[in-house]
């Protein structure tokens, strides 16, 4: 029997494993650690969740960013990129083809661009919730004052995605400029909670400088704050950003992670990330038999896609919405999985 098994057991059982545990599981290479980790994370996920998976309608809807991150595709200082703002206009034909396509939450994701004030914002959530009052809405739009998010949760704003990257002050300050601190970042997600947000949190896989002790601080921070949802992926490198030549994260160790924040946080909703998908051509599939539970397909117009580039290599196969929900709902069902249409709400 593989020596770490008992720590999967221990941790699926509702124990906790402390950080030397912790970082024996994250550094246990072999395939039979892993292989059982999925095993215990799939039984943990489908107790709650069954085997369904639920769908996010994504919508980038701006990659104007005023913020300067050394990993970011969409960071202000590239300036070969093409910048762009779906109009509201825009954003409710999103959601209307994402609902007659049987989307019921709609996902906001862009940078932090200044010209989306809360005016603005709630204006465009508020139109939403009046149009669709049976759909969630998620918001991921970076660090924003509390009083913005309690705006934005009263005009409609059911749930908030902000990864934390890392959860190591020292590490933070390598990947962002000076601006940025992790504190601040920990006080958003903190204010997002407390005013009622379905609160998400994440970060990557293989970061430059990141360690096993890192990673480690990043699995205790998700068990002490409890977050309902958690994004990970691994690091891609971006063109035109100070990482562009760093060594890109790995899918093996980012599916192992899964599977961890499953057995750590059994009731979380767990992307497969389109990052994911990007570095594996079967990577969501591979994330889903790791214990993750939803997929955020893309909605945005074809035409500003590859304009929102994260990371190099994206995903972006110019599939319209519905063509990507059948290829979707074929390779799930092939691994024995069913998408559904359903809100996907956090069960308490």
């Amino acid at each position: 029997m593989p020596m770490n098994r008992h720590l999967i057991d221990k941790l699926a059982d509702g124990g906790e494993l402390t950080r030397q545990e912790l970082a024996r599981l994250i550094t246990d290479d072999s395939r039979e650690i892993a292989a059982y980790l999925a095993e215990r994370a799939n039984a943990a996920r489908e107790q709650i969740y069954g085997r369904q998976v639920f769908i996010r309608g994504l919508i980038e809807f701006t990659n104007y960013c005023r913020n300067d991150c050394y990993y970011c595709g969409i960071r202000r200082s590239n300036d070969a990129v093409s910048r762009y703002r779906l109009t509201e206009g825009q954003i409710l034909d999103c959601c209307r083809q994402g609902y007659d396509l049987g989307f019921r939450t709609f996902v906001l994701q862009g940078g932090e661009d200044p010209y989306w004030t809360d005016e603005r914002t709630c204006q465009v959530v508020s139109a939403i919730r009046q149009s669709y009052p049976d759909c969630a809405i998620t918001l991921s739009m970076g660090e924003r004052s509390r009083e913005s998010y309690q705006k934005l949760f009263d005009a409609g704003a059911d749930r908030y995605l902000l990864r934390h990257e890392t959860a190591d002050s020292e590490h933070y300050s390598r990947l962002h400029p000076a601006e940025l601190s992790l504190a601040h970042r920990l006080s958003c997600l903190q204010a997002l909670k407390e005013i009622g947000f379905q609160t998400g949190c994440g970060f990557m896989v293989g970061s430059p400088y990141q360690t096993i002790d890192h990673l480690v601080e990043d699995l205790c921070l998700i068990r002490e704050f409890r977050p309902q949802m958690v994004g990970i992926g691994p690091f891609l490198p971006a063109a035109n950003t100070p990482f562009e030549r760093e060594p890109a994260g790995s899918s093996e160790l980012t599916i192992k992670l899964l599977s961890i924040v499953r057995l750590l946080h059994p009731r979380v909703l767990l992307p497969a990330t389109t990052a994911l998908g990007t570095a594996e051509h079967d990577g969501r599939e591979r994330g889903i038999l790791a214990g993750a539970n939803v997929i955020m397909p893309n909605l945005s117009p074809l035409e500003v896609r590859e304009k929102y580039l994260l990371y190099d290599g994206k995903i972006a196969t110019g599939d319209e919405a519905a063509e990507s929900i059948r290829h979707l709902t074929a390779s799930m069902k092939k691994i024995g999985y069913e998408i559904v249409t359903a809100r996907g709400d956090y069960l308490v």
